[in-house]
């Protein structure tokens, strides 16, 4: 049995490819991005991230042909976002935090309106820092970007 690890060498991540059974270079965070870049993929790492599901569930659910399935799901393997055990998916720690990111942005996307009118107001010389920073409170309902634009002033 093939067992997961990951480890480094000379400031390099390396992760198993489970399909080759080859270690696979995760040097940038573009490889990560690039294996979640379609929608079809970002689906199946979704799907997987709400639960460990079994891979023929989930060849089934969405649509794809065998080949796009395959292809997705081992650009997820080879970067380490995911794994497989017993036939099932399920995240890694590192794709759990690339996960949570990906949420992150996500909201980031549903509240583009809102930073749209702080980025308005970020540009006004009028406004002093701590009206500034009291706008964009009142502005966000959501603490983790609020924290994060009020962290950046």
């Amino acid at each position: 049995m093939f067992l997961y690890s990951l480890y480094l060498e000379n400031s390099r991540l390396y992760t198993p490819c489970y399909l080759c059974k080859k270690s696979m270079k995760v040097d940038s965070p573009a490889k990560i991005i690039e294996a979640i870049a379609d929608h079809s993929s970002l689906d199946l790492f979704d799907s997987i991230a709400r639960g460990v599901i079994e891979s023929e569930q989930l060849k089934g659910s969405k649509g794809l042909t065998r080949k796009q399935y395959y292809s997705r799901t081992g650009r997820l393997l080879r970067v380490g976002l995911i794994k497989r055990n017993k036939g099932k998916f399920s995240l890694t720690t590192l794709g759990t935090v690339v996960y949570h990111a990906q949420m992150e942005i996500e909201n980031a996307v549903k509240n583009y309106w809102k930073l749209k009118a702080i980025d308005s107001i970020q540009s006004s010389t009028d406004i002093g820092e701590q009206e500034r920073i009291k706008l964009i409170r009142t502005i966000l309902d959501d603490s983790t970007i609020e924290n994060v634009l009020v962290k950046n002033q």
